[in-house]
């Protein structure tokens, strides 16, 4: 490389860096919003007792990879509004959004009735009987909500594929203030409601997922920016070419984030026959990195829209350049996350409990959380970056390897069996997540190699075929 080759190199990468950044602080602020609404639950349900705490805790390890599965799905409506809309043509997006809307719907009912139906497996884990009654309760509480915030997502698919995420940042962090005193009020029992415990805090949440869902409403239909889109120019009966269209695009990427959430959901059911304290000691480690996961996860989905815009722009060189500076950023955060895990893990349980014996085994697990991001933020990085080639299939077959066949398995011998030494308990199942990510992170690196080495030929990245039907 000659130094005259340099500057421009070193501009292409700031400006690449800040393009990224902008793009992604909304999004983190938004998603950062939805994953508090689960940490102020967990938080206030603490307050209660060492059992709501666990209970809630344990609920949202079902309901929280749920809502990221139904998120999954439906980021396909934004990549379409984007593709539409950078056509010149914002007409089509409102016939589009509103077959979003149905399909929202139809997966928040699903999904809604899959968290009522999870007691048998709670049996089958063994749960502490304690947790039971509370556990199924919030869960059933909490379902209720679905249908809201999955037509909800599809309308922020419309505001992000437009590039205006201000509204569902504004709206998600109007819902994270409502939560808190709603939470107050049916958790203790205040202004004649009766006092619900943990449960409250399931009511609570589907109470913001609904009013989430009507301040979109009425955003879109006061602000005339969005008249041109005609999302409410007439009522449409589902379509079901482009539910079809829409399905298999986007369940692909659900799958993905699914199969790595799922796999901390079934740990938690792992070690319920181990007790309370186990089990909200494990729930508040994951609580706290769940949110600390949703600034990679959000810096992911900025990653896709560079990629995809560098790649219909200027060709595979460009796009492999976005994803090469998004993958530092990452590593760049990780770095800083785990240095604040590790130097504040004796501190940041008294966020959840005040129970001794849950902040000491607390401490120790959240030591494991502060290793494990930086595989962690690789992997979604790389993950984002192949929804910006639109390669979505093989990243679900290699996540769904490196979880279910190498973390899960290690996790269980590592913690429940003495195959590999005395059996570790929670640690050990940390250290198979360690190992899951660490091997997610390794293949999709590999994909990303691959996929972007073969694209040889500059293209467009042409989505109008998409909205055609």
């Amino acid at each position: 490389m000659t130094i005259r080759e340099t500057p421009s190199r070193w501009r292409r990468s700031v400006t690449e860096l800040r393009a990224l950044i902008w793009l992604a602080l909304p999004i983190i602020a938004a998603q950062l919003s939805h994953t508090l609404i689960g940490f102020v639950d967990t938080a206030m349900a603490g307050r209660v007792s060492a059992v709501d705490l666990a209970a809630v805790a344990l609920g949202n390890s079902f309901w929280v990879p749920t809502f990221l599965f139904l998120t999954g799905v439906l980021m396909i409506v934004t990549s379409k509004v984007a593709a539409s809309n950078g056509a010149g043509r914002p007409a089509d997006t409102g016939p589009l959004v509103r077959q979003g809307l149905w399909l929202g719907l139809c997966l928040g009912i699903l999904s809604g009735l899959a968290l009522c139906a999870v007691e048998p497996i709670l049996y089958w884990a063994q749960i502490d009987p304690v947790l039971m009654p509370k556990t199924v309760a919030y869960l059933r509480a909490v379902a209720l909500g679905f249908p809201a915030i999955g037509m909800y997502q599809a309308l922020r698919g419309l505001t992000d594929g437009l590039s205006r995420t201000k509204p569902s940042m504004v709206i998600g962090f109007l819902g994270l203030i409502l939560n808190v005193p709603v939470n107050y009020i049916l958790i203790y029992g205040k202004l004649g409601f009766p006092a619900m415990g943990g449960v409250g805090c399931g009511v609570a949440t589907t109470v913001v997922m609904w009013f989430m869902l009507g301040c979109m409403l009425v955003y879109l239909k006061r602000t005339r920016i969005y008249d041109a889109c005609r999302l409410f120019e007439r009522f449409e009966w589902p379509r079901w070419s482009v539910q079809r269209n829409l399905l298999g695009l986007g369940l692909p990427i659900g799958i993905s984030l699914f199969s790595e959430t799922s796999m901390f959901a079934l740990i938690a059911l792992l070690i319920g026959s181990l007790g309370a304290v186990v089990v909200a000691s494990h729930q508040v480690t994951l609580n706290f990195s769940s949110l600390v996961f949703m600034v990679p996860f959000s810096l992911g989905l900025a990653i896709t829209v560079r990629v995809g815009h560098n790649l219909g722009m200027q060709g595979a060189r460009a796009g492999l350049f976005a994803a090469k500076v998004g993958i530092a950023v990452a590593l760049l955060f990780a770095t800083l996350a785990a240095c604040f895990i590790y130097l504040l893990a004796d501190v940041l349980p008294y966020i959840y409990t005040n129970d001794p014996q849950v902040l000491a085994l607390t401490t120790s697990l959240l030591l494991y959380a502060a290793l494990y991001q930086f595989s962690d933020s690789v992997q979604v990085a790389c993950a984002g970056a192949l929804r910006g080639y639109q390669d979505t299939r093989i990243p679900m077959l290699l996540t769904m390897i490196a979880y279910w066949l190498i973390g899960l398995p290690s996790g269980y011998v590592l913690g429940l069996t003495d195959l590999w030494g005395p059996a570790e308990g929670p640690a050990g199942f940390w250290k198979g997540l360690i190992i899951g990510l660490t091997a997610a992170a390794l293949f999709l690196s590999i994909r990303l190699a691959v996929v972007g080495g073969r694209r040889k030929r500059n293209f467009p990245l042409d989505s109008s075929h998409l909205l055609r039907k």
